[in-house]
């Protein structure tokens, strides 16, 4: 349905005049209004609704048409604010007599409490919000929600529409009222100022091109406030009733100052109460019939009592959290801070830390934001990848919540930081794609964050005392420990940040990825298992690596892997061990994607050790390039002779520096992928059903070690010897021996073979030489030996057979007796 322009010009002089806070802090900004003085008789409404006679009508001035098709369509996504915009407002009012009472007390002689009351009525498809606020007069009435500015509402749609305006520029104008119209057909607005003796009313329906003014003839039911009563349309009947009016206060409103009370409506069935007339001549037709009844008469008596169904009221307050977040942290205890997460969060354990701040400067809000102790629910379910998930973080203007699904935060801190963000310095009336867009929230976002990340890591940093509990236990040496109890000794001896981290350490790694601004802090956050601390208790940051760096080293080394397991015994660690150098393990899915995208850390380089043209800084490098022009002119034939066979399979062939027991590795080349991201590659490849096109070929290189036995006597089969023609040709033997040396390395060095099949008959040529086996033709079938025939005893038969006769033995025992 499309409004009239002049009737939603009444709430569009809300826009232009309500910012100064409440009903009647609203400053006139417009021209003056032509209206006329006289009644006027209204007209009858075609619902059967008929004002009071002597109601004065004033003509709605200026055209706001296209004010309204800008704040339905860009403003007000969701009719659900109507309520949040009209309590924010009555807040508004409840403030301002406040700050007028302090000067001035009196004011609240009429009505000392301050608090907003919403009731509703079901028949009449009502919803009646009235505040005890500040109040307004008749002409207040008339300014604040029947005028329009002069110039201010045509330039601000011109301006929008040549792009020169923001959307969030409405909420410097206060639309809260004019949200009234998404639901309801008629709005009547009751008010009483304390400077005025007589309660007035202001009136107006959807389509008329004016509203009324009338003085209550109900005379002054409210002492001081307003009463907004909204008779809903159609569509929105849904709205009349008090678990969803509930529902929306505790959604936006849970945090308003002032008490907001619901009453409750509820049907019952009651037994009828009978006058006293009727119960007199009861009385004596029970004398006259002296019949005695049984208790069954009684009972049937009883059920056949009339019932009668009546309505019961209840009144709830139904915001009775206390926004902490606006109070001094040096007066808020840890119970309050607690109990407060529980709140906002629905999460039954306690937050594993919390921070709360103000934040100042060009753009003012207050946060409070927490980390939870365990993962979300739906990232267990469905991994840290998950493309929907519940926002954590709120946020509130002046204590309304305007969103709790907007991105305050980046994605992978957004997935389980929860808290609040207050700021006065945002529009209340924007919808959510402006705020999103809004210079302030990115502001806000930037801070956040860096707020965030500073409290991780003051919660890694923090100190953790290990009490000594040797004589504790002695004492229950012999008292048997179930495994509760051993875990949480276990948690009492680590630090609490270790605790969180292995339950949070994936979302920070992809915030690594994500996160280009913050990567070094995120990085600082990380904790690992390395080669030399991988006990139980072991964790080791970057930092403490690069601590404990030799003096040489430039680089920070890891190893990528499903498991620890598959570290163990690696001959690609070999080299570090015998140097002493720490390297860091790698085991999660996400840590070859986060540290490819971190080129350094404070000047170190992070290098997989499985890469190749790895190079150590601690011998004298002219003894290293002899030795390799040295090596290199040794081992040619083999080299030629390993390149010309694994051509399509290996990039290059080449002399390794770093080899110890291993005769050959398989290592990547500088843009290679490792084996660990190759098969991860290979598995989001299958999952997203791309598996053809065969295998994709990495860019391997093979490495030789020129001391191991094994290539010193490849090198003999293939060289050529003196006075051997140029063309020799190595035997089959040596490419034998070659492909099992290459699937040997290549296996030991993480990757998959690309021809199983191939390998497995290799072997089996290994297995025949090794056996000494003379061909492989299978023997004949064995001929199983002759057998007797034996009796073939079908126990159920012989079963079935037998009676109780078949067991008796007394004839045979005389028969014995008597021989």
């Amino acid at each position: 349905m499309r409004f009239h322009h002049l009737a939603l010009s009444a709430v569009a002089c809300v826009a232009l005049n309500s910012f100064s806070g409440g009903y009647n802090g609203l400053a006139t900004l417009a021209e003056e209004v032509n209206t006329s003085e006289e009644s006027i008789a209204p007209e009858t409404s075609t619902n059967g609704y008929t004002p009071p006679s002597e109601s004065e009508s004033f003509t709605f001035q200026s055209d706001v048409s296209r004010m309204l098709d800008i704040v339905v369509n860009s403003l007000y996504q969701k009719k659900d604010v109507f309520l949040r915009e009209l309590i924010s407002n009555a807040s508004d009012a409840l403030d301002k007599i406040r700050f007028i009472s302090i000067e001035n007390p009196s004011v609240l002689d009429e009505k000392e409490e301050l608090e907003i009351n919403i009731q509703y009525d079901q028949a009449e498809k009502s919803i009646t919000i009235t505040d005890s606020g500040i109040g307004m007069t008749k002409a207040e009435l008339v300014s604040n929600l029947g005028t329009v500015a002069r110039s201010g509402t045509t330039g601000f749609v011109k301006a929008m529409a040549e792009g020169k305006a923001d959307v969030s520029m409405i909420g410097q104008f206060g639309v809260g009222f004019y949200s009234s119209f998404l639901v309801a057909d008629r709005v009547r607005v009751a008010s009483k100022s304390h400077e005025d003796g007589v309660q007035h009313v202001w009136e107006t329906k959807n389509g008329q091109s004016d509203f009324l003014i009338y003085e209550d003839p109900r005379g002054d039911t409210l002492g001081r406030g307003t009463e907004i009563t909204l008779f809903l349309k159609e569509d929105a009947v849904d709205y009349c009733d008090g678990d969803k009016i509930k529902e929306l206060v505790e959604h936006y409103s849970e945090f308003i100052d002032h008490p907001i009370k619901i009453r409750f409506a509820k049907k019952v069935e009651v037994p009828v109460e009978e006058d006293a007339d009727e119960e007199e001549e009861k009385k004596d037709e029970d004398e006259e019939d002296l019949e005695v009844k049984d208790e069954e008469d009684e009972e049937e008596e009883e059920k056949e009592q009339k019932m009668e169904t009546i309505t019961t009221y209840s009144v709830e307050q139904v915001n009775t959290h206390k926004p902490i977040w606006n109070r001094d942290k040096d007066v808020i205890s840890d119970e309050e801070y607690k109990q407060f997460y529980k709140v906002i969060s629905h999460d039954h354990e306690e937050p594993a830390k919390w921070s709360h701040f103000d934040a100042e400067g060009n753009v003012n809000f207050k946060a409070l934001v927490y980390l939870p102790q365990s993962v979300p629910a739906e990232i267990q379910t469905s991994g840290w990848n998950i493309d929907e998930w519940k926002a954590g973080m709120k946020l509130y203007v002046k204590r309304v919540m305007i969103s709790d699904d907007f991105e305050l935060l980046p994605k992978y801190l957004d997935r389980f930081i929860k808290g609040v963000v207050d700021s006065e310095d945002l529009p209340l009336n924007v919808n959510r794609e402006a705020l999103q867009e809004s210079k302030i929230i990115s502001v806000i976002k930037k801070k956040l964050v860096r707020k965030v990340l500073d409290m991780i890591s003051k919660f890694s940093k923090q100190a953790h005392d290990v009490e000594d509990k040797e004589d504790d236990e002695d004492k229950v040496d012999d008292v048997e420990k179930d495994e509760d109890e051993d875990e949480t000794e276990k948690a009492l001896k680590e630090h609490p940040y270790i605790t969180w981290y292995k339950r949070f350490s994936n979302g920070l790694k992809m915030g690594v990825f994500e996160d280009d601004q913050n990567k070094q802090k995120l990085v600082k956050l990380l904790r690992f298992k390395t080669n030399k601390h991988n006990g139980e208790d072991d964790w080791v940051g970057v930092e403490d690596y690069i601590g404990r760096m030799k003096d040489w080293q430039d680089s920070i080394y890891y190893y990528a892997g499903e498991s620890m397991d598959e570290f163990e015994g690696s001959e690609f660690l070999e080299i570090f061990q015998k140097k002493d150098i720490e390297v860091f393990y790698f085991t999660d899915t996400v840590d070859e994607y986060w540290v490819g995208s971190v080129p350094e850390y404070d000047g170190k380089k992070f290098v997989s050790i499985t890469k190749a043209n790895l190079k150590f800084k601690d011998e004298d490098e002219d003894v290293l390039k002899k030795r390799e022009k040295a090596y290199s002119k040794k081992f040619k034939p083999l080299t030629k002779f390993l390149k010309d066979i694994f051509a399509d399979k290996v990039t290059r062939v080449s002399i390794s520096k770093r080899l110890e027991s291993a005769p050959a590795i398989v290592s990547s080349g500088q843009y290679g992928q490792t084996a660990n991201m190759e098969k991860l590659m290979a598995a989001q490849a299958f999952k997203h059903g791309d598996v053809g096109g065969g295998p994709r070929i990495n860019e391997r290189v093979l490495e030789i070690n020129p001391r191991h036995p094994f290539l010193t006597h490849l090198l003999e089969m293939v060289s050529p010897g003196e006075g051997v023609d140029e063309d020799f040709v190595p035997n089959m033997d040596a490419e034998n021996m070659a492909w099992i040396l290459y699937d040997m390395a290549t296996l030991k060095s993480g990757f998959d073979l690309v021809n199983s099949t191939n390998y497995g008959e290799r072997m089996l040529h290994v297995l025949e030489k090794q056996l000494e086996v003379e061909g492989m033709e299978l023997e004949d079938e064995i001929d199983p030996p002759i057998e007797e025939d034996e009796i073939e005893f079908d126990a159920d038969d012989d079963v079935d057979s037998m009676n109780a006769a078949d067991f008796d033995f007394s004839a045979d025992v005389e028969d014995a007796q008597e021989e």
